[in-house]
């Protein structure tokens, strides 16, 4: 049976059955970039050691002057050529390794140190990688960017109660690149985002482990925005805010065979807050685990009149263990009070397929959607959805006949084509 609704501003607690329905098609995942070649990457390439430049690994030295000596050097060799971070405690300094470099071929970068950035820092970004093509960035198993943003969290956010604001450092963020990849990587503790990706071509992160506690704000483990293209698989990420955040401009992106907890689960969004946002469309969520999250898998927009789209969104095989939330949409994303929540969002959500999502949560509802009531929320669809309530009681449920699909959920504001089958929430 299908449940098919057009409701416009009302709130209602839902319980539904229904009976199993026939299956419907499923967008084809995004195209991604492929792995790293098999083999030495480093081989025949011209080494350009930042010891050799001034650098000091003792914790305490700024080494970003050095760390941009060799840089300029190794982007400028006529041929292959590699940054090398040796093993140690590095202090660094903002540093932007910038290009283009000759023939348009990025120094391959190696870091098998520690990074360590200062307390106080005021730039925008800490280690910045701008206008390269085809960079490769990878890091060994001991080594850590250290974004020590622990006093940044004490201080309590800039952008409370506010539209636009100044933003603490992001540690590590890509713009402006073009085919690459980056793997292995170590963070922890960052005074914003860990990683942000943005006007970003064809780009493969892999093998990320990125650490901060579940109270330190605004620390998403990725932030991708206006770029195409973008993979992010095999990583685990347990931060205070979104493991991944999937931002306005965002084109064929994939989210693959990631841990995510502590922290604020895996979102589209926010979108819709500034006004002419680019659309957000082939976006795929797949083979991840979300573990003791504030939300599950999650759809945000703002209130107002900032009109987008986002559409062919897909979240499929996912398991849920003692989540808050675990699926939601929600079009009223107003955190701190920071805007008019009464207002309509102008954002249209649409061909948004959950399929797939199984364990256990632990707030009221294991779906919460509140849709635009002037945008309907269209084509939504819903299957083998497996959750249950970690207080649930089995003694308590009414009779229910074999193959029958229960299930609650809160919903507001406006519908256009929904479908649930073979579900249980």
């Amino acid at each position: 049976m299908k449940l098919i609704s057009s409701l416009s501003l009302f709130s209602s607690l839902l319980a539904i059955t229904l009976s199993a329905a026939d299956g419907f098609d499923i967008a084809l995942p995004p195209s991604y970039p492929a792995e790293p070649p098999v083999g030495d990457p480093w081989s025949g390439l011209r080494v350009f050691d930042v010891n050799d430049y001034g650098g000091v690994a003792d914790g305490k030295t700024n080494n970003s002057l050095a760390l941009m000596a060799a840089w300029e050097d190794a982007c400028y060799h006529q041929g292959g050529s590699m940054l090398l971070i040796p093993e140690g405690n590095y202090f660094v300094d903002q540093v932007t390794f910038s290009g283009p470099c000759f023939n348009d071929l990025s120094p391959k970068v190696l870091i098998l140190g520690t990074l360590i950035a200062p307390t106080n820092l005021t730039a925008d970004v800490w280690i910045h990688f701008d206008s390269l093509r085809r960079l490769s960035l990878t890091a060994g198993h001991l080594s850590t960017l250290d974004g020590r943003g622990a006093q940044t969290w004490s201080s309590g956010s800039r952008c409370r109660h506010a539209m636009t604001c100044a933003m603490f450092a992001i540690s590590l963020k890509l713009s402006n690149v073009l085919n690459g990849t980056v793997s292995s990587i170590n963070l922890v503790d960052s005074k914003a985002f860990h990683v942000s990706i943005h006007q970003c071509d064809n780009i493969h992160l892999s093998g990320f482990n990125i650490t901060a506690p579940w109270y330190s704000q605004n620390t998403d483990g990725f932030h991708i925005s206006q770029s195409t293209n973008i993979s992010i698989t095999n990583s685990k990420i347990g931060v205070g805010d979104d493991c991944v955040s999937i931002g306005p401009g965002s084109v064929n992106v994939l989210v693959s065979n990631v841990t995510c907890g502590p922290g604020h689960g895996i979102s589209i969004g926010s979108l819709g807050r500034y006004k002419m946002e680019n659309d957000v469309r082939g976006i795929w969520v797949e083979n991840c685990t979300i573990s003791g999250t504030q939300n599950g898998v999650r759809v945000k927009t703002w209130p107002g009149d900032h009109a987008s789209n986002a559409t062919n969104l897909t979240f499929q095989n996912i398991v849920m263990i003692n989540v808050s939330n675990p699926i939601i949409i929600d079009q009223q994303y107003c955190p701190n009070s920071s805007c008019d929540s009464r207002e309509s969002s102008s954002v249209k959500l649409s061909d948004i397929n959950i399929r797939n999502i199984s364990g256990t949560y632990n707030s009221e509802f294991a779906i919460n959607m509140k849709c635009s009531s002037t945008k309907a929320c269209e084509n939504i669809r819903l299957s083998y959805i497996n959750l249950t309530s970690i207080n649930h009681q089995s003694d308590d449920d009414e009779d229910e006949e074999e193959g029958d699909v229960t299930g609650n959920f809160n919903f507001k504001g406006a519908l256009n084509s929904f479908t649930i089958f073979n579900s249980t929430f």
